[in-house]
């Protein structure tokens, strides 16, 4: 990390920040190139600068799913043998405890299971291993993500339409298996979405101005045998307003604690933190935007023992991230989110996170790298991604008015 870098620890945030969806400044941020040399991008194997591919699909539930498979085939094969591997599992091991969960789908969400079984059926593998990758963390308990999410309200953008996105920042072998996924149901909404490896729900937005965007969270509510996150994220694609998915957030039990920045077409815009125990949701408090990172904001756990348990850069991230929306506010657009979700302030961390590092203050590690930097437009149906971390990889453009 440069010498002169922006940088605060979890001491010195706890300490001295109010904690509240505008943190106080506290630290005085040098302004910093959003950039790195090529040979550093170059040096970086997890930085493609291709741009991902997008996937389509339309019908009933077994046929998304099923057109999903054949197209996404090679990377949800890969994906099963990375979880394999990194979790130390056979796959018949790993199809044994993907099944238990499946009661847990046949009562909150048994409409997805056909799309799943679909997926199967296209992608040429068992429905138990189409079910893991749906799965994923809850079946070894182990959160693997950080990433850095926003939503702006209509008022602050220029031209009065909500704008919401983040950055995914998740381990580096994971964009081998991503793409953005388009899919068209015939009784629910549209949903445009980045992810990866066979899942069916994650960042995006939906024909109905719904918008989705998520972080882990450090420290909380112990895990439990509950619902994984990613059927969740698709039946938030699945809603048309707000009101809808906080019904969600209270009838659907959940196995970890995972943070939900949202929007939808009636142009409203909250955050919940979403526990094992139950939702907290946050408000913009009249500030016109939220931001996230992966610490708790809610009074009932913005604590210093949940401090202590969230990825110490997530401080610096957030604070940088509301400091450059401020700087902007009432004119924001793509192109300004297109340059602060490559920010380097805090270099290799901060919000574009260049690489996994350890902090010399104390023992942690960054939870990945940014693998996509994801921005929504939700009124004008379309996403913009850039692959990876490469400060030249352009953002593409996705919508849900092509193909």
């Amino acid at each position: 990390m440069p010498p002169n870098s922006t940088r605060v620890s979890r001491r010195t945030f706890v300490e001295s920040s109010a904690v509240g969806v505008l943190l106080a400044a506290s630290v005085n941020p040098r302004q910093e190139s959003s950039t790195v040399t090529n040979a550093a991008a170059a040096g970086n194997k997890s930085a493609p600068l291709d741009p991902y591919p997008i996937y389509r699909a339309v019908g009933t539930p077994r046929q998304l799913g099923q057109q999903h498979g054949e197209q996404a085939r090679e990377r949800i094969r890969a994906h099963l043998d990375w979880m394999c591997h990194s979790m130390k599992l056979s796959r018949e091991a790993l199809r044994v405890r993907a099944l238990r969960f499946q009661p847990l789908f046949e009562k909150h969400c048994p409409h997805l299971i056909p799309e799943i079984e679909g997926l199967a059926e296209g992608a040429k593998i068992s429905p138990a291993d189409a079910f893991a990758v749906n799965i994923r963390g809850a079946l070894t308990q182990v959160q693997d993500g950080g990433c850095t999410a926003f939503v702006i309200s209509g008022r602050g953008t220029a031209d009065g339409n909500i704008l919401i996105g983040q950055n995914s920042d998740v381990l580096p072998v994971i964009m081998e298996f991503g793409y953005v996924l388009h899919v068209r149901p015939q009784d629910r909404p549209e949903a445009l979405m980045w992810t990866f490896g066979g899942m069916i729900g994650y960042h995006g937005i939906n024909s109905h101005g719904v918008g989705n965007c998520a972080n882990d969270l450090g420290g909380g509510p112990a895990t439990r045998f509950a619902m994984p996150q990613y059927p969740l994220k698709r039946l938030i694609m699945e809603c048309e307003t707000l009101d809808e998915v906080n019904r969600l957030f209270q009838r659907i039990p959940l196995w970890a604690n995972g943070n939900y920045v949202l929007c939808d077409g009636r142009g409203e815009i909250l955050d919940v933190e979403a526990t094992s125990e139950g939702p907290h949701p946050v408000s913009a408090a009249g500030a016109g935007f939220i931001a996230h990172s992966n610490h708790f904001l809610c009074a009932q756990h913005a604590t210093s023992e949940n401090f202590a348990q969230s990825t110490a850069d997530s401080f610096p991230r957030l604070n940088r991230m509301n400091q450059l929306i401020q700087s902007r506010f009432g004119k924001l657009c793509v192109d300004d989110f297109r340059t602060f979700l490559r920010d380097r302030d805090g270099y290799p961390s901060g919000i574009c996170r260049v690489a996994q590092t350890v902090d010399p203050d104390a023992t942690w590690t960054t939870a990945g790298i940014t693998a996509a930097s994801i921005i929504g437009e939700p009124a004008k149906r379309r996403l913009h991604v850039a692959a990876g971390n490469n400060p030249d990889a352009p953002f593409a453009v996705y919508s849900m008015d092509e193909g």
